[in-house]
């Protein structure tokens, strides 16, 4: 069932995106290859971002280090979102609409999506099913 939880948070973080760029857009092509290339260039870009992070981690506390890392992570994300955006658009209203609105729903969505999938996991439990006999691991 982790495997699934954890294919369930792509696909719904995909969802928003689709439905945010096709909101903005109208476009199905754009929405759908938005929901492609953003994910492609975080993943491409995040290994840099992490080197670069390891060489401050000794110069701060853990705490402060840790806590300006995720700060960094979500600014490059917003970075990406509105880079995406402009560049299927030309707009930089959009762009800058996408960049904010984008993390924005996945943090109010995503916990919604972690406690149902949490319940789920729980009630599996509690009936004597271990998550990897469901079925899905």
């Amino acid at each position: 069932m982790i495997v699934a939880k954890k294919f369930s948070q792509v696909a719904t973080h995909m969802a928003v995106a689709f439905g945010l760029m096709y909101a903005l857009t109208g476009s199905l092509a754009f929405s759908g290859l938005a929901v492609i290339i953003e994910p492609l260039i975080n993943v491409a870009v995040l290994p840099f971002h992490e080197r670069a992070w390891q060489r401050f981690h000794s110069r701060m506390p853990a705490h402060v280090a840790l806590a300006a890392e995720r700060t960094s992570q979500a600014g490059l994300h917003f970075v990406v979102a509105f880079g995406v955006v402009y560049a299927f658009t030309g707009s930089l209203a959009f762009g800058g609409v996408a960049a904010v609105l984008e993390p924005i729903l996945n943090v109010v969505i995503l916990p919604y999506h972690d406690r149902l999938w949490d319940s789920a996991i729980a009630k599996s439990t509690q009936q004597g099913v271990a998550p990897h006999a469901t079925g899905v691991a």
